[in-house]
């Protein structure tokens, strides 16, 4: 009996927990986005997924003023 090697199917992009989406940052914070990664040792990428996440928990809606 030979065994065979199973390989499920990739799920269609973005549902498998990450999407892409593309954005303008300055290039300034691009520069101190790369001077992160370089001292971390963490892409570009996982520090933006990092800041974006605790800016989420950390952020809060101010009421309208008028």
């Amino acid at each position: 009996m030979s065994k065979k090697l199973q390989i499920s199917a990739r799920p269609p992009k973005g549902e498998y927990g990450y999407k892409t989406f593309s954005v303008r940052i300055k290039s300034d914070i691009v520069e101190e986005l790369d001077r992160l990664s370089f001292d971390t040792g963490r892409s570009r990428n996982e520090i933006i997924g990092i800041m974006l996440r605790f800016a989420l928990e950390n952020c809060s809606i101010s009421p309208r003023d008028f």
